[in-house]
């Protein structure tokens, strides 16, 4: 049997590198649905409560903590219209091997870390502000935090950052989730003495050890060793593919009604995410604001919350005398749910949701509750000790990702007591 000869003229198709090309899955993803028509009266009301709260920070403030709010409304948007998630990512990746959502943690990762490097290494930032590296003690709180976090996160059916955009949507069982997370925030700051002492080592940053450059280069070897793994995980499971979400028929209305790459989503919340360094000095962060509007609230009913031990600390005791609106936090949790409310009525998918069966409920407060805790006792949340732990090269970072996986898995093992579901090898999508 004789073979034709190849034509030298004829280019041969070269196969995708392998880090680029597509992860296998049981079936192809199904195609996405059209994106419902514009929501045009709460699309009306979020961009009249963005412009109208951004004059008035702006007035009242001024620049600096205006521009923080106009950043959480960008978070908010590109949370939403990547639906970006922490929660979601960890599941699938834990319950049936599909990394997509792991290697978009990974993109975000080592473009903020970029970008950190640049602007802490550098010494550049806005404002007046000194940018400084999130670095966080390496013990017991941590991981005891980060694992209660990661449970509360599956049983409250998201994280810090999509509890935020989830409640601007207008998911109903996630505000429980969020009350439940402000009631947790509160306890811990309350009982503080309970657990401030616990046994640590001082943060190691690895900047401090081998300069900004190395840092950024241990960072992103560490992360393309994340995406081999997944995608060798996800080769041997042969998971389902991820779920579609509604989506508007061309790439340039996409870009206003979504739905985003989670790539792109990646992008766009690394160069938000580095704004709030360049402009407060600090890393993007969620869960801390969450103890000031609980301490504010025992402020109101009649308590005193400045007697306890967390809110004597000097730039705690500085959040807590002032108004909300001047904490840095605060602007960008509640730009992110505002921009996330303006994003949904684009997309046409934001609603009210009723009817909550009551085990969700109670769930979606547990979790909450739990989550709260956790970020105290860990120094932060997926948002303030994962991504900007492992952005700024620090070990707590990649000690909390870890340690999350495990609380991930024991989540999950919690998850049908509530008759919540998890994604199964035979589903259709995860």
């Amino acid at each position: 049997m004789t073979t034709a000869p190849s034509d030298p003229l004829i280019e041969t198709p070269r196969p995708a590198p392998v880090l680029l090309a597509p992860a296998p899955t049981s079936e192809p993803r199904p195609a996405a649905p059209a994106a419902p028509p514009v929501r045009r009266v709460p699309l009306a009301v979020g961009l009249l409560l963005a412009v109208a709260l951004a004059g008035y920070v702006f007035a009242s403030y001024g620049a600096k903590p205006g521009v923080l709010l106009l950043l959480g409304l960008g978070l908010g948007v590109a949370l939403f219209h990547s639906r970006f998630g922490f929660t979601s990512a960890w599941r699938q990746f834990v319950a049936v091997g599909n990394g997509t959502g792991l290697r978009a943690h990974a993109l975000l990762l080592g473009t903020t870390a970029t970008l950190f490097a640049l602007v802490i290494g550098t010494g550049t930032g806005l404002f007046g502000s000194v940018p400084a590296p999130s670095g966080g003690p390496l013990g017991v709180g941590l991981i005891i935090g980060s694992f209660v976090f990661a449970v509360g996160m599956q049983l409250g059916g998201a994280c810090a950052s999509g509890t935020l955009f989830a409640v601007g949507s207008g998911q109903t069982s996630i505000v429980l989730t969020l009350g439940g997370f402000i009631a947790g925030s509160t306890l811990a700051a309350w009982q503080f003495d309970l657990w401030r002492d616990l046994p640590a080592f001082e943060p190691v940053v690895f900047a401090d050890h081998i300069g900004w450059f190395g840092s950024w280069a241990v960072t992103v070897l560490a992360l393309v060793a994340v995406v081999v793994v997944s995608r060798a995980v996800q080769a041997r499971r042969n998971p389902p593919p991820t779920g579609p979400v509604p989506t508007a028929k061309t790439p340039a209305a996409r870009i206003l009604r979504g739905s985003w790459p989670l790539a792109a989503g990646a992008v766009v919340l690394a160069l938000l995410g580095g704004g709030v360094l360049l402009v407060s000095g600090g890393a993007w962060g969620v869960t801390s604001a969450f103890s000031l509007w609980g301490a504010k609230l025992v402020s109101a009913l009649g308590g005193h919350p400045e007697t306890w031990s967390y809110w004597q600390k000097p730039g705690n005791a500085h959040a807590l005398a002032g108004p909300v609106l001047a904490d840095r936090t605060s602007l960008t949790d509640i730009g992110i749910m505002i921009g996330a409310a303006v994003a949904a009525a684009l997309g046409g998918t934001w609603a009210l949701h009723r009817g909550t069966p009551w085990r969700t409920a109670v769930a979606a407060v547990v979790g909450g509750v739990l989550m709260g805790v956790g970020a105290r006792m860990a120094g932060g949340c997926n948002i303030g000790a994962y991504l900007a732990g492992i952005a700024s090269g620090s070990l707590h970072g990649w000690i909390w990702g870890a340690t999350a996986l495990l609380g991930t898995w024991a989540g999950l093992k919690l998850r049908p007591a509530f008759r919540l579901a998890n994604p199964k090898p035979g589903d259709g999508v995860c």
